[in-house]
């Protein structure tokens, strides 16, 4: 067997590896610890519209509840677990693809790359409040975004960057919505596993659930960008901020109901999506 066969026969057997049990099952415990995540900030959303809740609604909140809740400790370990489970296999996407028929071309291992990255500081952030047994949650969402602000607004050029980068954020809710509407997951989906009554109830929470999704980034991005146009860092948003802001719209609470139940179901479709989705 010449050198370049043995080559390509590695490469087939990490391939099978990276796609094997292993991977298989980070993914889906990844996916489901997302859907805690959308779950409880969600809930935060809808208590902060009935006005029940102090509490931040985003990551840094949903943590905190979790903590207060039996086995809490445990339960914060799991979740940063199941991200960094989502993170391996992210980074597998990078190094060998993922599913579909373009799976291993440059645009889709880049957002895997993305995604990655992402996962990587979700994950670190979870499993940090885990350690501290939530003494120290890295603070609220709003100022961690305030305080990236300012300081890539005192770099040269800071204004235009943090103009790009919001405008990034709102193509991106924007083509997050769009592929909900879409139903773009449909092709990440063993649909024949599932009954009719199911794949009704899973586009209920894909398309609704990505579409609120989709709206939330959009906005946060257009709050960055009002940040750079004025100069000023306080103008950018967290989560917590950007949910709230839609209770401020002539629509009242309303609007913010109807977001944060469109959490609520994101955090449901995330659980479909770990049960059915083709790694």
């Amino acid at each position: 067997m010449n050198t370049s066969a043995m080559a390509q026969g590695g490469r087939i057997r990490a391939r099978r590896v990276a796609r094997g049990s292993v991977t298989e099952g980070a993914a889906r415990a990844g996916l489901a610890a997302r859907g805690v995540i959308y779950l409880l900030v969600g809930a935060l959303a809808l208590q902060i519209a009935f006005g029940d809740t102090g509490e931040q609604a985003d990551r840094g909140g949903a943590l905190a509840e979790l903590s207060q809740k039996p086995f809490g400790a445990v339960l914060l370990w799991a979740l940063g677990i199941g991200l960094a489970g989502m993170a391996l296999w992210r980074l597998s996407e990078v190094l060998f693809g993922s599913v579909g028929p373009d799976g291993r071309s440059a645009r889709k291992r880049l957002l895997a790359a993305a995604r990655f990255v992402f996962y990587v500081f979700v994950a670190y952030s979870v499993l940090s409040f885990a350690a501290d047994r939530g003494r120290s949650g890295g603070g609220s969402s709003d100022r961690q975004s305030q305080d990236a602000t300012a300081r890539a607004l005192e770099i040269p050029a800071g204004q235009w960057l943090v103009g790009a980068a919001g405008i990034a954020i709102v193509v991106a809710g924007g083509w997050i919505g769009v592929r909900a509407v879409l139903r773009k997951y449909h092709d990440k989906l063993r649909l024949g596993q599932m009954s009719p009554r199911t794949r009704r109830l899973v586009d209920v929470t894909g398309v609704a659930g990505g579409a609120a999704r989709g709206l939330v980034f959009a906005v946060a991005g257009l709050f960055a960008v009002r940040a750079a146009i004025d100069y000023e860092p306080d103008r950018a948003k967290g989560l917590d901020d950007t949910l709230r802001s839609f209770a401020d719209t002539p629509l009242g609470p309303w609007l913010l109901v109807c977001v944060a139940a469109g959490l609520v179901l994101f955090g449901v479709f995330s659980f479909a999506m770990a049960r059915w989705r083709r790694v």
